[in-house]
């Protein structure tokens, strides 16, 4: 059985150019996601980027492409991702994933859906089932570290680590979307 697509949805209090640009610049994304130690553009590469994740003492790297953005005509907006590594000690050998920013009426309603394979065959097969709940808990956590940030004006490096709390994000798809795909 194919593991589930992660997902998770947060409201955060601000506008959409401020979440956008928060989300879009390497130099601020990399301050407040958890799943990342650098976040740096690959020069004469538009939209092409190098990553390091470090987990249990473990750096791993690998590229991505912002493979495609838009406007809709509401006022919400997509940005789509593709990520690989050859690294391998990562267990994530290449995925996809969006972030979905929709206007609401008292801040932006901010959405991740995103998926990956994994190497090593049936053994990153197992260890994905602990690194999957692991890795979507690490993405609401930073959800919640940005919306603190936007909210608050409390920068990333001064929030206690127990200030952000994947609990308050969504992470299940609501069922009209399910219905919608």
């Amino acid at each position: 059985m194919r593991p589930k697509a992660l997902y998770v949805e947060t409201l955060i209090r601000t506008d959409l150019d401020t979440l956008w640009e928060h989300t879009q610049d390497p130099a601020l994304h990399r301050r407040w996601d958890l799943r990342f130690a650098d976040i740096s553009p690959l020069a004469g590469h538009d939209g092409h980027f190098r990553y390091a994740s470090r987990f249990l003492g473990v750096t791993v790297t690998g590229v991505g492409v912002s493979a495609a953005s838009r406007t809709w005509p509401d006022g919400s907006r997509t940005s789509v991702l593709r990520f690989a590594s050859a690294d391998p000690l990562s267990l994530i050998s290449a995925g996809a994933g969006f972030w979905r920013y929709t206007p609401v009426g008292d801040g932006v309603r901010f959405v991740t859906g995103f998926d990956y394979g994994t190497r090593w065959g049936r053994v990153g097969q197992l260890a994905d089932r602990a690194f999957r709940p692991l890795f979507g808990w690490m993405t609401a956590w930073s959800f919640d570290r940005l919306r603190l940030w936007l909210e608050t004006g409390t920068p990333p490096e001064e929030q206690l680590l127990t200030a952000p709390s994947a609990a308050r994000c969504g992470r299940t798809r609501p069922r009209d979307e399910v219905a919608a795909r």
